[in-house]
C-alpha cells in the first residue's frame, strides 16, 4: 500500500541476531525450515523465561525482545472491558503497554484516532491475527481510516500485524507487532506471534483480575442482592418484593453501595460491581 514519506523519522535499529540473518545464505527450502527451527526456539525461549516473571512491565520487556526475532521493534497492547469502547491515554499499568514511538502516542491521543483506530474496528469483528495492509485495502475502510494508517507510517509504523485476544466475557485485547519498513508478514511467522501475544494476554489478564479483587470495596450480603437486581433491571419496589424488605431499605442499601463503588448513579454502580467481580449476571 502506498503511504507518504517522512525522510527525517530514522529507521529503527534492527537487532543483530535476527533469524533472517542467520540462514540468508541458505537454500530456500534449508532457509525456511532452519528459520522455522529457530522461530520455535525463540518462542519457547520466551515462554521459558516468561514463567519466572511475576511483574508486567518486565513481561512486556521479554516480549519487545522475543519479537525482535521477526524485525518487530514496535509492539502494542491494549485491553479493553466489556464497556470501553476505546483506548485510554496511556498510564501506569498493565491495561495499556506500549513501546511505539512517544510523537505517534502523543499524536495519537491528541487527534482522538482512538475513536476511529482501524485496527480496533477489526479486531472487534474477527478472531485471528491479521495485517495491517489487509485493512488498509478493504473496500469497507474509509478514508479517514486510511489516512490514520498513512499517518502512522511517517512517525515509523509502516507495516503491522495485530492479533486480537476475545474474553468469555466480552473484553478483549489487542496486541500489535509493527515494522518499520513496507513488507508483508510471511505466513510462518504468525502463529509464533499470535503465540507469544496469547500468552501475555492470558498472564496480564490474571494479573488484572487478580488487582481487580483486591481493590473490589467489601458489599454486604444484602447490599450485593440488591446490586444484582438492579443490575438486572428491577426497580426498588421489585427488588424490595423480591427479598421481602421494604422500597426504603433498598434504596438505602443501594446509596450506601454507590458510595462503595463512587458511583454517580444505580447504572454506574451496576457495571463497577460486575467489573469488580462483586456480582455476575
Amino acid at each position: 500500500m502506498e503511504r507518504p514519506r517522512k525522510t527525517d523519522v530514522p529507521q529503527a535499529r534492527r537487532p543483530t541476531t535476527r533469524v533472517s540473518d542467520r540462514f540468508a545464505l541458505l537454500p530456500s527450502m534449508r532457509f525456511r525450515e532452519a528459520a522455522t527451527a529457530a522461530f520455535a526456539l525463540a518462542l519457547g525461549r520466551f515462554l521459558d523465561q516468561a514463567e519466572g516473571v511475576n511483574e508486567c512491565e518486565e513481561l512486556f520487556d521479554l516480549l519487545s525482545a522475543f519479537a525482535l526475532n521477526f524485525d518487530c521493534p514496535w509492539i502494542a497492547y491494549g485491553s479493553l472491558t466489556p464497556n470501553q469502547r476505546v483506548l485510554k491515554p496511556v498510564q501506569s499499568g498493565p491495561g495499556v503497554m506500549l513501546n511505539y514511538p512517544e510523537e505517534w502516542q502523543k499524536r495519537y491521543f491528541e487527534m482522538g484516532y482512538a475513536f476511529i483506530d482501524p485496527i480496533i474496528k477489526k479486531s472487534r469483528k474477527r478472531t485471528g491475527a491479521f495485517p495491517w495492509s489487509e485493512v488498509y485495502n478493504d473496500e469497507s475502510t474509509t478514508e479517514i481510516e486510511r489516512r490514520f494508517f498513512d499517518e502512522a507510517a511517517t512517525f515509523g509504523l509502516r507495516s503491522g500485524l495485530s492479533v486480537p485476544l476475545h474474553g468469555p466475557d466480552g473484553s478483549f485485547a489487542v496486541m500489535s507487532f509493527a515494522q518499520s519498513w513496507d513488507r508483508q508478514f510471511q505466513k510462518q511467522t504468525t502463529p509464533y506471534l499470535e503465540l507469544a501475544a496469547l500468552h501475555f494476554h492470558q498472564r496480564v489478564d490474571n494479573w488484572l483480575k487478580s488487582s481487580r479483587i483486591e481493590s473490589a470495596p467489601s458489599l454486604s450480603i444484602r447490599e450485593k442482592e440488591c446490586m444484582l437486581w438492579v443490575a438486572r433491571g428491577k426497580s426498588s419496589w421489585d427488588i424490595g418484593t423480591i427479598l421481602g424488605i421494604s422500597k426504603n431499605t433498598v434504596n438505602f442499601h443501594m446509596k450506601n453501595v454507590m458510595r462503595k463503588l463512587d458511583a454517580a448513579s444505580r447504572t454506574v454502580a451496576a457495571l463497577k460491581a460486575v467489573e469488580f467481580g462483586i456480582i455476575e449476571l
